[in-house]
């Protein structure tokens, strides 16, 4: 199955501004790819830029996948690791779009064999329920969020945190005091407190029902993660700390981690994720499945993945539930308040409306 041709889509989706420690984000800078072969089949891919995490921006994104597809045009698109290992080859990092590109040869792969993505992955279909996010602001205001979730039916919160110590321990306790102690938190620093806060914040909010804390730190301060665990009762979970299975095995050595949250821009796409999973689990590691502010077309294979890895015990997929204004995919996640599922469509199962299609910048290689 030859490639033919590349579309590359300036797919940005408009929102409501969303705040974690490290900026404000107005709309989501999305980048899709369709790569089209001479089979017929067409396969979608689609990745989020957050920069001030991963380093990327959609311009360098859109910039680097003209490049990507020029190098593929015209070769085999289900020899997934020659293609993958070409744009490794051709640059360094780029997590973000190249996640998109190896999505694409996914769908591709499972359509070529009529199969749902989960199902080529060797996966089989379980229970998902979703936290939901509540963004830094006030405390007043992310309790009256964190309120209005749990009476829209949320039964998992996620907060975001990462300012000054004492501020974000008023935050939670005054979420809890709104909400009670009894729907679990999980908070996410982003790398915003120093050793000595993330000490501070997380000895104080011991008996808020934390379920676990998302890179308290820096990634520099990884090797202060171990001391760190030593000190307080709630769980650490690294995010950017773990962008390849290489960091997973250097966390787990050094017993830096209570587990790990796994992100396809993070990771390159699914064929490193896979392998991030593979080493948690066999080190008893758990793992999230979670996304930076991506549509439901690559929520859809974020999905499909977690059908195929047991390891991983939490969901953060509400990246098209936290302000996203507009929806143009058609098919792919379904959405029963907090609870997802998937159809038994064929690769992703998912595709974008053409009429959305036709306001984007778009170029053809």
């Amino acid at each position: 199955m030859l490639i033919t041709h590349i579309e590359i889509f300036r797919f940005s989706i408009k929102m409501e501004p969303f705040a974690i420690a490290t900026g404000i984000m107005d709309y989501a800078q999305n980048t899709l790819v369709r790569v089209h072969t001479d089979a017929g089949l067409a396969g979608y891919g689609e990745c989020s830029a957050f920069p001030m995490i991963v380093g990327e921006t959609q311009n360098t994104c859109l910039i680097l996948a003209q490049d990507f597809a020029k190098l593929w045009k015209g070769k085999n698109a289900l020899d997934l690791a020659a293609r993958m290992s070409e744009l490794d080859a051709f640059i360094a990092g780029n997590t973000t779009i190249k996640s998109a590109f190896d999505m694409a040869l996914y769908d591709l792969a499972a359509k070529n064999e009529n199969k749902p993505l989960y199902e080529y992955l060797q996966g089989e279909i379980r229970a998902i329920e979703t936290d939901i996010t509540v963004g830094i602001d006030t405390a007043d205001t992310m309790a009256n969020k964190a309120l209005a979730f749990k009476k829209n039916g949320a039964s998992i919160l996620k907060v975001k945190l990462g300012k000054a110590p004492q501020e974000d321990i008023g935050r939670i306790k005054k979420i809890r005091d709104v909400i009670g102690l009894d729907i679990p938190i999980r908070i996410d620093a982003n790398q915003g407190w120093d050793y000595d806060g993330a000490v501070t914040v997380l000895q104080a909010l011991a008996d808020m029902n934390i379920q676990f804390c998302e890179q308290p730190m820096r990634t520099y301060n990884d090797y202060l993660l171990p001391s760190l665990r030593e000190k307080i009762s709630i769980n650490i979970m690294a995010d950017e700390s773990c962008y390849s299975h290489f960091d997973a095995q250097r966390l787990i050595s050094g017993n830096a981690c209570d587990s790990i949250n796994i992100k396809l821009a993070k990771s390159g796409g699914i064929r490193e994720a896979l392998k991030i999973h593979e080493v948690a689990f066999r080190n008893n590691i758990p793992c999230m499945i979670g996304g930076m502010l991506e549509s439901r077309l690559a929520l859809s294979a974020n999905v499909h993945f977690a059908y195929a890895c047991k390891g991983i015990k939490y969901f953060d997929m509400d990246t098209c539930m936290i302000g996203h204004v507009e929806d143009p995919i058609q098919g792919g996640v379904i959405f029963n308040g907090y609870h997802i599922s998937l159809t038994d469509a064929v690769g992703i199962g998912a595709e974008v409306e053409e009429t959305f299609l036709k306001n984007c910048e778009c170029w053809v290689v």
